[in-house]
């Protein structure tokens, strides 16, 4: 399966720590957290996404609005920019444990959060990448290097 999110949602997902909108809302995305922490797909979308879906029955769901339409606009073009690779409707990504490391040192570093600004949970997230992302939901495991390259990693990083 894929789990289908809109842009902003790569912002997100970062620093989800089980909090979010009301606790139908906060169900779901334990849900896709599991899945996404399994390593499964990550589908770019236009609009409202697997994130969404439990606030789509409101009467006004924010989620259609076009203020929401330009953080993904701002979400995919600073994570674009940072991963070197098109991050428009239609793209897969396979989230591993290097990609969400990178993506949390820039978020972190501020680097790309210019999608952020004004958001109503822009203060947890600066608490939870302050806090060096404790309690996250979206954690992938590292997988141990072969004995035979762990020399050559040593002391390198990768970003």
């Amino acid at each position: 399966m894929t789990v289908r999110l809109r842009a902003h949602h790569l912002l997100c997902m970062l620093t989800y720590v089980g909090k979010g909108y009301s606790p139908a809302f906060v169900d779901n995305y334990e849900a896709i957290a599991a899945r996404l922490s399994a390593g499964e797909e990550i589908e770019i979308v236009d609009g409202p996404d697997d994130i969404c879906a439990p606030l789509l029955c409101g009467a006004q769901p924010h989620c259609l609005g076009e203020s929401v339409a330009e953080r993904d606009r701002k979400a995919a073009g600073a994570v674009a920019m940072l991963l070197a690779m098109p991050v428009a409707i239609g793209a897969l990504i396979r989230p591993n444990a290097l990609l969400l490391g990178r993506l949390r040192r820039a978020f972190a570093a501020g680097s790309i959060r210019t999608a952020c600004a004004g958001c109503e949970w822009s203060g947890l997230c600066d608490a939870v990448s302050d806090g060096g992302y404790a309690g996250v939901r979206i954690a992938i495991a590292t997988a141990s290097a072969p004995k035979h390259r762990q020399s050559a990693l040593h002391g390198c990083s990768q970003a």
